[in-house]
């Protein structure tokens, strides 16, 4: 959005220092002009806002039409690489693994601590235990192409909150696989998303719709009670729960299609690696 110009610099100046070159850089400027980036950085400048799925997708897009990237990296523009092997380490586990998916770095932020908001597994108590997941952190990851292609890219109409988990669900379900690679490394400074002024209202929309657009008719209920008796044991504010339960009566009054059900094999196989589909 423009507004973190010495952090993005930085974190270009990072994937510049890569023992394996990005093929491609692409920063997109989410309702907002981008002036005096580093040459040879290609700028997207979309004229609104479209949120985090929508930003992601015009990057995607762009991608897409150069034709020589197999594998997109998304890193959140306040985050820093630190260490100078993250595209080769990437790289050689795509090539040893053909339905792999998606792999899922590890935020730490400037003390090196992992929050446990940030370890994409209900067993959180250690953030360096490597292995298969059901969903993976926004602020760095690396997506296959062909994956993106065969399950559409991200929902544009989330626009921020649990978009990765639509999309790693989507993968899931179509039998790609999701690594969670703690030597993976996207320092990021520690923050809430609750510092944002939409978060309660779309986390709890997004979470019906996610609900509704991919679980079996049956777990609905269960997903959604879930979910809001672990929103209640937080104990947020007044003022956020009154914002949160707008936004989950938000999403059960509107559609977001398409309407794929997972598969009942897909529910058994995250049930397996820890995550069912109703926690």
């Amino acid at each position: 959005m423009g507004d973190r110009m010495p952090e993005l610099l930085a974190l270009l100046a990072s994937v510049a220092k890569q023992d394996e070159p990005a093929a491609r850089v692409v920063v997109v400027g989410n309702g907002t002009a981008l002036p005096g980036l580093p040459e040879g950085v290609t700028v997207v400048e979309l004229e609104e806002n479209l949120g985090v799925s929508g930003g992601r997708n015009a990057a995607w897009r762009r991608l897409r039409d150069f034709g020589d990237v197999d594998v997109l990296v998304d890193l959140d523009d306040d985050g820093l690489l630190v260490e100078a092997d993250v595209f080769r380490r990437i790289a050689d586990l795509y090539a040893a693994e053909s339905r792999l998916g998606i792999v899922s770095f590890r935020i730490a932020d400037e003390t090196g601590t992992t929050q446990r908001r940030h370890v994409p597994r209900l067993r959180a108590g250690d953030p360096m235990r490597r292995g298969p997941v059901t969903t993976f952190l926004g602020g760095g990851h690396a997506l296959s192409m062909p994956m993106l292609e065969e399950t559409g890219g991200w929902p544009d109409a989330f626009f921020f909150t649990h978009e990765e988990t639509d999309l790693a669900w989507r993968a899931v379900d179509r039998g790609w696989d999701i690594l969670y690679e703690p030597q993976l490394v996207l320092r990021h400074p520690k923050t809430s998303p609750a510092r944002h002024a939409v978060y309660y209202r779309m986390t709890a929309r997004n979470r019906v719709w996610l609900a509704k657009r991919h679980l079996p008719a049956v777990l609905v209920p269960v997903y959604l009670a879930s979910w809001a008796a672990y929103t209640l044991v937080q104990r947020p504010t007044p003022a956020g729960l009154k914002s949160w339960w707008a936004g989950f009566f938000e999403g059960v009054r509107t559609a977001c299609p398409p309407r794929r059900p997972m598969r009942w094999r897909t529910v058994w196989h995250m049930t397996r690696l820890g995550r069912p589909p109703v926690i």
